[in-house]
């Protein structure tokens, strides 16, 4: 006759630890949640690098200061995103790049170029706040959009012309 063999685990109850996430991890969820992890990833992973801690009653009250702190900085963020998203609304960026006969570029007008030219005109745009799907490779007027935030988005637009080369036209040379 064979007997079942026992285990540590009793039916019912589960084989990990609750924890209070101090940051945002990717998958499990959000800053000042309480999830429930397997002991392994929180002993070996969630609690040396500072990540979680164990949701004990102290723990939740002093996160919860630090939640309440966090959710008024998203606040103010999203306030100045608004701020400038109304200022920067319907800009105009004129960017020269090298560009041949057929009005193709040598190279591409990145992000980076847009935001930077942006940023000259005096809105503080950051570089990941333009939203290309791929660069800009011709001359002409491009509507590009700029996404602060999930659901703040502003388009504005940019203005790629051909730089002039004064070497090869003799009629505009200084004497």
């Amino acid at each position: 006759m064979m007997r079942k063999r026992e285990t540590s685990n009793k039916a019912g109850t589960s084989n990990g630890v609750k924890v209070l996430l101090c940051e945002d991890v990717k998958a499990l969820g959000w800053f000042g949640d309480v999830v429930e992890v397997a002991t392994g990833y929180a002993r070996n992973y969630l609690l040396p690098k500072g990540l979680a801690k164990v949701a004990t009653e102290e723990n939740l009250r002093s996160l919860a200061k630090e939640k309440t702190r966090r959710a008024e900085q998203r606040k103010l963020a999203r306030e100045s995103a608004e701020t400038l998203a109304a200022a920067v609304e319907g800009a105009e960026a004129v960017i020269a790049a090298k560009a041949n006969e057929q009005g193709v570029l040598f190279g591409s007008v990145s992000p980076r170029e847009i935001a930077a030219n942006l940023r000259e005109q005096g809105f503080e745009v950051a570089d990941d706040v333009v939203a290309l799907a791929e660069n800009i490779k011709q001359v002409g007027t491009h509507s590009v959009s700029l996404k602060f935030d999930k659901d703040l988005t502003v388009t504005v637009s940019v203005v790629v012309v051909a730089e002039q080369e004064d070497e090869n036209e003799p009629g505009d040379q200084d004497e």
